[in-house]
């Protein structure tokens, strides 16, 4: 049993399995514990199993760690559960993307757009997207969009128009036939965005819900929603929208129980369609709900509980849940913690900013009851903004003593001389940058340590800038030529000049123009090669900026112990022992008008949407921000002021004239205490990893490289043949799961499987074809060689999860699990040596599986095997036997160490190795 206490509310809420539950959770106030708790209890409920429970989280992060949580307790108080990876808890886009891709073959072969990669497609296909064809109105006059200047509110008018509830009658002709054309341009390049994967699945859910004239498909998933789900949990209700309350409304059409969790006082993503009324009302519109407050703050002073409590009772009390809040903490409150400053100009703030966070260094900090004090470094200091155009100020003070900062997300990652260096790498090859230009640059962001390697880049720009070298476009690959780059100048992580939290972080932002290039290249790859770079250097200088200002993406697990600078928004879920939030000016935080989006009015009638006028927000929505932003301190807030140049800006905001009123908080710093300093030591926080089967082999082949790809985020360059060999999977996913409902395909139908499921987007048409033929061929001697095991199939492609340690799960989908004529059961691992991403599965890889499919059925399987799909192609079968699962336990549990312990080394030289693709120079910075 836990041993674990909890307040009142928080145990009935836990107990509580069968009403229909608002929980309502103020800051801090634990409820990713109690959510994992009541899992538990609902798993121990009879009859109950893991499928029938589905958690939605607002984002992948707040998924890993409830995850987590909830096998603790679970393996705590339950013991061993057969079949946890049933059980989903995730985001709902993930959901939905999941749903379609089981039940809906036609979408197997979909790609997914980022809001980056979204932007790209349609600015790249302005006419098909709809774009150009689109009209604003604005004072009465109709106007095209444009290109690049309108992009972005032309794609937020896309996304108002299908998740929000919108009379479609009152949408102006041009702008529904433009919406018209973008779909159209999505099902045609076999992508899905945000918004379509949850438009789709909710109108494929409705259907089954509604019609008796359902396909194969369609009735599995009718079955699945009306008999497996049971228990429906949504976290961050607050920031539900239209269309995500009506896939929440569809998973409980049959009768699931439903909870929903969130505070009406942190409802800051109205500007995306969030719906505060959604949880103020939600007990009008649900039968016999129980409200239940988790009001006890766990994470902060009484201070900042008191000060973030007034924030929110600033509010008018129709337009909030009245609550109650707690301190609950074990942080003391101490006079001088929380102060709100004036100072002379923004070059003041920033300077005592930078003082303080020096000052901070080795004060004693207590992470939790009991355990021993460490002294606070770089990364327990957050700075938060309403925008980070503002952080300029500080980001040149801190440079000027060095202080290590990121920026969170990847705002203003084009301000960071690393990020600018690599940026001048394509404008020197382009003519815009001078060769002088270019070095001083990579001079100036302190990345050369042999400056003899400098002839080596130039003739690597040179050859890249040749463009008639070859008549085959993918040979002008933009993320090889990076690479080769890097490697011309020597740049890995042990060449980097500087101190290893300096070469850390370098590599970090050196992984994030690795992003950059892969989002471009997703939508530019097939370009004229002269053309495409052309277009990457217009990207980098007038775009990208802007662009991943607004982006979520953020690939990689490495946090760098330095300074955090963020705006509030991205800070949402998260805390530090020390917060500043300066820049509280009148017109910036709150800020002026708020303004919203230009997609309502000027695209869309304000009357077609219910409840439009959210999107422009407003006094109240700025306040639940700085609620949100107070509420992120554990011990030390300091907020501050000082009047800007421009007209306006010369008064202080309301926010902080409300911090100097409160009695917590000072208005003269007095300094910190004298209390002895301990060395800065980083909390150590070792992040929830779900590690895929393909990214276990990078681990087992060499830990470096999996810290590049998967913690720096580098991208190897793109494949020429990508898609093959997924293309082939899903043809064989559809003939299994056709075959357990009782469908059986034929050999005739070879043709048309492959037609529907193969999808190669950066072929050359002489290869696409070629790839065709063999996927064709490749079909036919699967029927020939084992279509008659197609009624012998138990799962198809069936997710499994495997939890190795603390923290650290792997993670994936076994192709196939069948039945053979002995009477055993196979695990199947289908392979091509043609597959544009080699997997290689090791043994150790499908001892893995062994593990998942133990863990998913409670039984154990008895053999394992590779089916080669190649003509020429080795198969393999092999047995499953104890001393070989107790072999495999033990390697992934020294895996797990090493990731908890930050240890990737590379033991041997790659350089030879294909599989490796270009990032095997790379590796040298891991040798031993």
């Amino acid at each position: 049993m836990s041993t674990m206490t909890f307040t009142p509310s928080q145990q009935a809420a836990i107990d509580d399995v069968e009403s229909t539950l608002q929980l309502i959770a103020c800051a801090g106030s634990g409820k990713t514990q109690v959510l994992a708790q009541r899992i538990a209890k609902i798993l121990a409920q009879p009859g109950v199993r893991p499928a029938n429970v589905i958690a939605f989280t607002f984002t992948e992060k707040a998924a890993a760690e409830l995850k987590e949580r909830v096998h603790s307790v679970v393996h705590e108080e339950i013991g061993e559960v057969v079949g946890l990876a049933e059980m989903y808890i995730g985001t709902m886009h993930g959901f939905c993307l999941d749903l379609l891709q089981t039940y809906v073959p036609d979408t197997f072969k979909y790609g997914v757009l980022t809001d980056v990669t979204q932007q790209l497609l349609i600015d790249r296909e302005s006419k098909n997207s709809g774009l150009t064809t689109c009209t604003k109105l604005v004072q009465g006059v109709e106007t095209p969009l444009k290109r690049f200047l309108d992009t972005r509110t032309y794609k937020t008018a896309l996304a108002i128009l299908q998740e929000d509830e919108v009379d479609h009658e009152l949408v102006r002709e041009s702008v529904a036939s433009s919406l018209a054309s973008y779909r159209s341009l999505l099902k045609q390049r076999r992508y899905f965005d945000y918004t379509s994967m949850m438009v789709e699945a909710v109108e494929f859910l409705t259907k089954v819900e509604t019609s008796d004239d359902l396909g194969t498909s369609e009735r599995a998933l009718r079955d699945h929603v009306r008999d497996e789900v049971r228990y429906v949990i949504v976290d961050e209700y607050q920031d539900v929208n239209p269309i995500q309350e009506r896939l929440v409304a569809a998973l409980v059409h049959f009768g699931a129980n439903l909870c929903v969790v969130g505070d009406d006082d942190q409802t800051i993503y109205q500007w995306r369609g969030s719906e505060v009324n959604n949880i103020i009302s939600f007990a009008d519109r649900h039968f016999d709900v129980r409200r239940i407050e988790l009001g006890e703050n766990f994470r902060s002073t009484k201070g900042v509980v008191e000060l973030g409590r007034t924030v929110a009772e600033r509010l008018d009390s129709s337009e909030r849940l009245q609550k109650r809040m707690v301190q609950a903490s074990h942080q003391e409150w101490e006079r001088g913690d929380m102060l709100a400053l004036q100072f002379a100009d923004a070059g003041e703030e920033a300077e005592w900013i930078a003082q303080r966070i020096e000052d901070l260094q080795g004060v004693p900090f207590t992470d939790k009851p009991g355990a021993a004090p460490r002294g606070l470094s770089w990364s327990d200091c957050a700075v938060l903004y309403r925008s980070v155009k503002d952080a300029d100020p500080l980001v040149a003070e801190l440079k000027r003593r060095n202080i290590p900062f990121i920026i969170k997300g990847l705002a203003r990652l084009f301000d960071a001389a690393e990020i600018q260096a690599c940026a001048a790498l394509f404008r020197s090859m382009m003519g815009e940058t001078s060769k002088a230009e270019l070095r001083a640059l990579w001079e100036g962001a302190d990345l050369v340590s042999d400056p003899a390697r400098w002839d080596d880049l130039l003739r690597v720009l040179d050859e890249g800038a040749d463009f008639e070298k070859s008549d085959r476009w993918g040979t002008y690959n933009i993320q090889r030529l990076y690479l080769k780059a890097l490697e011309a100048l020597d740049l890995h992580e042990e060449t980097i000049p500087g101190d290893v939290r300096r070469r850390e972080l370098v590599m970090y932002l050196l992984g994030k123009f690795s992003q950059v290039i892969s989002d471009f290249e997703t939508i530019h790859f097939s370009s004229e090669p002269k053309r495409k770079y052309e277009s990457f250097v217009g990207f980098l200088t007038y775009q990208a900026p802007m662009v991943y200002e607004e982006s979520d993406e953020d690939a990689g697990y490495v946090r760098p112990d330095a300074v955090v600078i963020s705006t509030v928004h991205r800070a949402k879920g998260l805390q530090w022992p020390a917060v500043f939030l300066p820049f509280l000016r009148q017109g910036r935080f709150p800020m002026r008008g708020v303004g919203g989006t230009q997609a309502i009015p000027h695209l869309i009638a304000p009357e077609a949407v219910k409840n439009g006028a959210r999107y422009k927000g407003g006094l109240s929505d700025e306040t639940r921000l700085f609620y949100v932003a107070v509420t992120r301190a554990q011990k030390f807030l300091y907020a501050s002021y000082a009047p800007g140049e421009k007209k306006g800006q010369g008064k202080a905001s309301q926010f902080y004239l409300h911090c100097t009123s409160s009695a917590w908080v000072s208005t003269t710093d007095e300094g910190l205490t004298d209390a002895a300093r301990l060395t800065p030591t980083p909390k150590l926080e070792t992040p929830n990893i779900a590690i895929s089967f393909s990214e276990l082999k990078y681990l087992f082949d060499c830990p470096y490289q999996f810290k590049l790809r998967f913690m720096y985020g580098f991208n190897p360059p793109i494949d020429e043949a990508l898609g093959y060999g997924k293309g082939l999977h899903d043809v064989l996913a559809e003939m299994h799961k056709r075959a357990l409902a009782g469908d059986v395909p034929s050999r005739a139908e070879a043709e048309e499987l492959v037609e529907r499921h193969l999808h190669t987007p950066y072929a050359y048409p002489a290869l696409r074809q070629q790839l065709r033929g063999a996927a064709v061929d490749a079909i036919h001697r699967y029927f020939d060689r084992h279509g008659d095991d197609l009624t012998r199939t138990i799962h198809s492609e069936k997710q499994i999860e495997v939890a190795i340690a603390p923290g650290v799960s792997v993670i994936g989908r076994i192709d196939l699990i069948k039945s053979l004529e002995t009477d055993e059961t196979a695990i199947v691992d289908f392979k091509s040596t043609a597959r544009s991403q080699e997997e290689d599965v090791t043994r150790d890889q499908l001892s893995i599986y062994a593990l998942g499919y133990e863990e998913l059925t409670g039984a154990s399987a008895d053999r394992i095997q590779i089916l080669n799909l190649d003509e020429q192609g080795k198969s393999t079968n092999d047995p499953v036997n104890s001393s070989l699962m107790s072999e495999i336990r033990s390697k992934v549990a020294a895996v797990a160490d090493d990731i908890r312990a930050n240890r990737f080394a590379c033991t041997h030289d790659h350089a030879a190795e294909a599989s490796f693709d270009d990032l095997a120079w790379l590796t040298r910075g891991g040798r031993e």
